[in-house]
């Protein structure tokens, strides 16, 4: 835009100086009276005029095509910034894009096995469904559960499965306890059946006779466990029923109050596998605390043992200290002695000195020694 303006100004001078001439001719031309010299210097103006005129118009194009060149320039040069630009951002963008992919294929693999792991866990609860079906295996099931729950808490010495009571009786856990209270035996089935039926009952009367046959179920298996592993002289006075399923066990004591008490009546003690594992834990203080009485026993034995030794320690050192006074008594003794020895020396040696001064007062005076002169 800049160029194109100074182009226009350009050319509106030149016009303006075309009729400026044009102007100037017709006014010479108007004046008859003027010399040839004023035409000759009006034709050398409009020359001059004329030679200004073409020299501008060069040098305008000469101006238009350098800003030519260097907008031709400089657009080159914004446009390959501008590729350069799209290029870095096609490349993050891809990158960006296959990181995108590659982590939402991660993320489908991720579904895809928790897919596997549903699928298998459905396969898991329909076995499940057909273990619990079954009696025997939904016996096989509780026993353990059973085992699982008495082995984590425990020790091997306080239990044992399958055991024989009665003769030609077996329980699914016989708990090891010192009397009292016993050894307690644990039964570890349930009445799946008539709970599934009540939770089935579609009406009031099928919900009636679903009551009463869960009831009669829970009432005879009591009465079994009572009648089998409650063995005066054997076991203890008390069983548990171990229910595997914590469900039936709340509708137990939601619904059929009645059921619970009477098997409290016949000491059968019902227990869920929470309430087991609080009963175990209990059996475990007991144990324990009976392994500490016996090894207070065994610790106040060997006092006594200590005290024993200590007595007959006393003893030597009584003896000991006797011998030593008895020595001692002997030492003064020799002590005694060896001074009376030692005294009668004395006095034998004082009458041998005065016995020798007596002869040498009695013997003559020797003569006196005359001094001998030594000649020089």
């Amino acid at each position: 835009m800049d160029l194109t303006v100074i182009a226009l100004i350009i050319a509106a001078l030149a016009v303006i100086a075309l009729c400026f001439c044009i102007f100037a001719m017709i006014s010479m031309r108007k004046g008859v009276d003027q010399d040839s010299r004023q035409e000759a210097e009006l034709t050398g103006r409009v020359s001059q005029l004329t030679e200004t005129l073409s020299s501008a118009q060069a040098q305008t194009a000469d101006r238009f095509q350098a800003q030519e060149r260097a907008i031709g320039k400089l657009l080159e040069e914004r446009l390959g910034d501008l590729s350069k630009k799209v290029g870095d951002r096609l490349q993050d963008h891809t990158a960006k894009s296959q990181t995108a992919l590659s982590t939402l294929g991660e993320r489908l693999a991720v579904i895809d096995q928790a897919q596997k792991n549903i699928t298998e866990l459905s396969t898991q609860v329909v076995g499940l469904q057909d273990i619990l079906a079954n009696k025997q295996a939904r016996g096989a099931f509780g026993e353990v559960q059973l085992g699982d729950i008495v082995k984590s808490i425990l020790p091997p010495s306080a239990y044992s499965f399958q055991a024989t009571i009665g003769g030609n009786r077996r329980v699914d856990c016989l708990l090891h306890l010192p009397n009292p209270p016993g050894s307690i035996a644990i039964d570890s089935k349930f009445p799946l059946e008539s709970y599934q039926a009540l939770r089935d009952a579609s009406d009031d009367a099928a919900m009636v006779i679903a009551r009463r046959t869960f009831t009669a179920d829970v009432r005879k298996h009591i009465k079994d466990i009572a009648d089998r592993y409650i063995i005066a002289g054997e076991t203890a006075e008390s069983a548990l029923m171990f229910l595997p399923s914590e469900a039936v066990y709340a509708e137990l004591h939601a619904n059929f109050r009645a059921v619970v008490e009477e098997s409290y009546r016949a000491r059968v003690w019902i227990v869920s596998p929470t309430t087991l594992m609080a009963t175990l834990n209990t059996v475990r203080a007991v144990l324990k605390d009976v392994r500490m009485r016996e090894q207070a026993g065994v610790i106040q034995t060997e006092v006594q043992k200590m005290l024993q030794d200590v007595e007959r320690l006393d003893d030597r050192v009584d003896k000991l200290q006797r011998h030593f006074q008895q020595a001692d008594k002997d030492i003064r003794d020799i002590r005694t002695s060896t001074d009376k020895i030692t005294k009668r020396g004395e006095r034998i040696e004082e009458l041998q000195l005065e016995d020798a001064e007596k002869d040498a007062a009695e013997l003559p005076a020797p003569p006196p020694v005359q001094p001998r002169l030594v000649a020089d």
